[in-house]
């Protein structure tokens, strides 16, 4: 018996499916996670690319929209044992360059930046009751880096009952084994995998019937 049977036998990889309110998570979408001098390398940034056309989709559908940042006071005051473990990360303040969302991405007007310390974009935010405000149940996520941060969100998000949905080729990570390994996992047990253009195409026709104002 190979592993995927044991998976299949034990009943794993079901379908969360596509609900009616979805909304767009991009995680950690800043200039450090995409620089390999910093936190970045791997395949990120072609992640990042790839998701410019899923955000202006979701701009142009009039769904929410939330990214996130790794944000440490200046002093490092708020830093805890996720800062001890990766000290680095102290670097990312408010006005960093680093820390700064990529500028193809840049939110606009009526979307949702979050500031975060820990690793989940769940933990301590405002995130579970903005989605709750705008009745979303569908949380779509693309970012970096998929065993760190989007894992975490993932994770989160289905323990908060949304169906979650990663955007495969809209996250990556600064080394293909925990890339690849974290998509299996999340996709045997917590979310549903799909490409971009696999997403766009299903939600077209939720697309013309609703939209969020």
């Amino acid at each position: 018996m190979n592993e995927l049977d044991i998976y299949e036998r034990q009943g794993f990889a079901g379908d969360v499916g596509l609900g009616k309110h979805p909304a767009l998570i991009l995680v950690d979408f800043v200039e450090g996670f995409v620089d390999p001098a910093h936190f970045g390398g791997g395949n990120i940034r072609n992640a990042a690319d790839a998701s410019l056309p899923l955000l202006t989709a979701f701009r142009e559908r009039r769904w929410p929209i939330a990214h996130t940042r790794v944000v440490y006071g200046e002093d490092g005051s708020d830093a805890g044992a996720f800062a001890r473990k990766c000290p680095r990360l102290l670097t990312l303040t408010e006005n960093a360059p680093i820390s700064q969302i990529l500028a193809p991405l840049t939110p606009r007007k009526g979307e949702l930046v979050i500031r975060k310390t820990q690793a989940s974009a769940f933990f301590e935010t405002e995130l579970m009751s903005w989605l709750t405000w705008h009745q979303v149940d569908t949380l779509v996520v693309a970012g970096c880096t998929t065993s760190g941060c989007v894992r975490a969100t993932v994770v989160d998000g289905v323990s908060h009952n949304l169906r979650t949905i990663v955007v495969t080729d809209c996250v990556g990570d600064r080394a293909s084994g925990p890339h690849e390994a974290n998509l299996f996992d999340m996709g045997q047990k917590y979310a549903d995998l799909m490409t971009r253009d696999e997403f766009l195409a299903a939600t077209e026709e939720l697309a013309q019937n609703r939209r969020f104002q």
